[in-house]
């Protein structure tokens, strides 16, 4: 009789904590007005010049009680770059370099997350461009959770990482158009009312 009592107060433990955990974990879409992927690159010796990428499509899985349990997914519009300079940009999104005819989009998907902090994280995942994929480390800040002015729960976050745009196939004028590349990344994500 004890034995039983154990085993049923055991398995409602397991199964309240699954219950908990899956109730932790909170899907946030990326708010594209506030999102931007900022890239730069050496040009020549002579400056870093510096472009962003602001159509930007994808979701956060957010777990709070368990965050090396998140996740992220985001597809970039490579067309929409914006250099400041519209024939810099036709220039990029030719063969030389994004080739946007033939690769229109950029992916990114996490496979693993891991803390580095209170409030950071590497987060290692695949970026696919131009048909490529490597692996590629973001080092993440949560910069906030809250209410916007807009009622919603939204996730705030910063990161960067650094990649070698021959390893993707862009090769034009490397190595005096610097080979690596800077990104940075600022990004708020919401949780949208169920319609």
């Amino acid at each position: 009789m004890i034995r039983t009592t154990l085993r049923t107060l055991a398995l409602t433990a397991m199964v309240s904590t699954l219950a908990f955990s899956a109730q932790a974990a909170e899907t946030y879409k990326l708010d594209a007005s506030h999102t931007a992927i900022t890239w730069h690159v050496n040009h020549f010796g002579f400056s870093t010049p510096s472009g962003k990428f602001m159509s930007v499509d994808g979701e956060v899985t957010l777990d709070e009680a368990n965050p090396a349990a998140s996740s992220v997914k985001v597809t970039v519009d490579v067309a929409g770059i914006n250099s400041g300079v519209p024939k810099l940009d036709e220039h990029l999104k030719t063969p030389d370099f994004f080739d946007v005819a033939k690769f229109p989009t950029a992916t990114f998907v996490s496979k693993k997350v891991e803390l580095t902090g209170k409030d950071t994280a590497k987060v290692e995942g695949d970026l696919t461009l131009r048909g490529v994929t490597k692996p590629v480390v973001l080092d993440v800040k949560l910069n906030k959770i809250g209410e916007n002015m807009f009622k919603l729960k939204t996730a705030g976050f910063t990161a960067s990482t650094t990649i070698k745009r021959s390893e993707f196939g862009m090769t034009t004028y490397v190595p005096n158009l610097g080979d690596d590349v800077k990104i940075d990344i600022e990004s708020e994500a919401n949780i949208l009312p169920k319609q």
